[in-house]
């Protein structure tokens, strides 16, 4: 069990390294794919909006209820740590809100947002034990609702590096 200030830790050195790597891309580059099934910058972040948004809305409505007993053999799922590996790519059953690509600052500025949100969700439950409250992950299983935030912090450490892919391609254009 992790506690939450290396959750809120985890969150903030995600955040602040994903925002270096962004950095990284100029805004004219912003919004340019290098290769046929490649993500721009734009579309990470805007992947990473959805993501984050949705669990906090989850977490926000899973956590209202009483919740409801998981038996142990179905608690079990696979390490969060393979989030953080680029070595499996996998397609995101989370469809593209392309209607929230823009301008790269505006997007940065709409992530740090919703990440802030993450954190006040984080402060508003904290004398609570959400570890009795899981749902579902599409490939790794149940996940209680700390192990979601540390998912957050992992999926955008994953995505790091592919901002980072997508710097080191545009820097040998």
């Amino acid at each position: 069990m992790t506690s939450l200030d290396a959750i809120r830790e985890k969150l903030k050195r995600a955040q602040t390294e994903f925002c270096r790597a962004a950095d990284g891309i100029y805004p004219e580059n912003w919004e340019t794919h290098l290769g046929r099934e490649e993500w721009s910058a734009a579309e990470i972040v805007a992947h990473l909006m959805v993501v984050e948004r949705g669990v906090i809305g989850k977490a926000d409505s899973v956590t209202q209820k009483e919740p409801l007993p998981i038996p142990l053999r179905k608690r079990l799922h696979l390490p969060l740590w393979l989030v953080e590996m680029r070595v499996l790519r996998r397609k995101s059953p989370v469809p593209l809100d392309t209607s929230l690509i823009g301008q790269k600052e505006a997007m940065l500025g709409e992530l740090r947002c919703i990440r802030e949100r993450t954190f006040s969700f984080l402060s508003e439950t904290e004398g609570r034990n959400l570890n009795a409250y899981y749902w579902r992950h599409p490939f790794l299983g149940m996940l209680s609702a700390p192990e979601w935030m540390q998912m957050i912090a992992s999926h955008q450490i994953r995505h790091t590096k592919q901002m980072q892919e997508i710097r080191e391609k545009l820097s040998r254009k």
